[in-house]
């Protein structure tokens, strides 16, 4: 079975390099110290920091092993600078008629993506609809809530 791809711009990259670094240095030690203190506390089948760091214990290792996957399965995306039309790695400013407000969406890879800064994957349903398309063009979007338009204001 093919190994699954993950698209990364260099920026991307890098930064899941660091993450996965940090991870597996710096947080994984903080870890195992608080682990310690808490077995020092004595019993620990009554010890809740005891058990509150093997959990994130857990959590840290599943992320480290799934940006380690990630990282090396990354297609790294050529910079694109073209503004004539939308692609991963595009800043698009959008018009939704039905909502009356405008927003400006980066387009990222999936590992890139971060819905509080308004980057967007090229897998999500606003993402799909928005690549390849030119200013001036209306996109439907096909969401789980049901469908809507947009229409393509600034690329840059």
């Amino acid at each position: 079975m093919a190994e699954q791809q993950f698209i990364m711009t260099q920026k991307g990259y890098d930064e899941a390099v660091e993450r996965l670094k940090y991870l597996q240095t710096v947080k994984r030690q903080e870890i195992v110290e608080r682990i310690s203190e808490a077995r020092s506390h004595g019993d620990l089948s009554e010890n809740a920091e005891y058990d509150a760091a093997r959990n994130e214990q857990a959590a840290n290792e599943g992320e480290i092993v799934d940006l380690d996957y990630k990282i090396k399965n990354a297609v790294i995306l050529e910079e694109n600078s073209d503004t004539s039309y939308v692609h991963i790695g595009s800043k698009v400013r959008v018009y939704d008629e039905e909502m009356d407000e405008e927003e400006v969406y980066e387009i990222t890879g999936s590992t890139e993506s971060n819905a509080m800064e308004n980057k967007i994957s090229n897998e999500s349903p606003v993402g799909k609809a928005l690549l390849k398309h030119k200013v001036k063009d209306v996109v439907k979007v096909v969401a789980p809530d049901g469908e809507y338009k947009l229409t393509i204001k600034e690329i840059f």
